[in-house]
């Protein structure tokens, strides 16, 4: 009897480990380079959307048009110069369409004059961009304009090319500041 249970475990064992040939798959497609997955198909019905049309952040963006952020000035001067406008209108146009943004204008002065005077033109260089802006399409509300004076400049050499770099008023958005 021993040797007829044991021959009934044997059989058993041998039909349990025998294997069944696997279902034919499709071969997959090789990676496009060596150890990355290559991107899973999009579910049935959906199409995906093509690179271009992926909605990006503009503000972060640094081939929009809202990626430059400065105006500059001439020496002693606070007027926004006609280059600048369409720059003015491109920001003034976000604000417009977003009106929850908000903006911090920041009036920056070069090392010459007194503290008080840079502080002084400064703020109206600051408020000159605001004018603008609203001018463009932004609400009053959305822009504070502040006076850096000399306090944050670009550049710290003594010569003129580096004071214009440090005559400007440079435009933040809320979460930048």
């Amino acid at each position: 009897m021993k040797k007829a249970l044991f021959a009934a475990v044997a059989l058993a064992l041998i039909a349990g480990c025998a294997s069944t040939p696997p279902a034919e798959t499709a071969p997959s497609a090789s990676p496009a380079t060596p150890g990355q997955t290559p991107p899973a198909p999009p579910p049935v019905g959906v199409t995906p959307l093509p690179p271009s049309a992926v909605q990006t952040d503009p503000l972060k963006d640094p081939n929009s048009g809202l990626a430059k952020r400065s105006v500059f000035y001439e020496l002693d001067k606070y007027d926004v110069r006609d280059e600048y406008r369409p720059l003015l209108q491109t920001h003034g146009k976000y604000l417009a369409e977003h009106r929850g943004a908000k903006m911090l204008v920041q009036g920056n002065c070069d090392e010459r004059g007194s503290r008080e005077y840079n502080i002084a033109l400064g703020q109206r260089r600051a408020e000159g961009v605001k004018r603008m802006l609203v001018l463009m399409g932004a609400a009053d509300s959305q822009i504070e304009p502040v006076s850096l004076g000399e306090e944050k400049p670009r550049c710290n050499d003594h010569a003129e090319g580096c004071w214009s770099q440090n005559r400007r008023s440079d435009m933040l958005y809320g979460g930048e500041y």
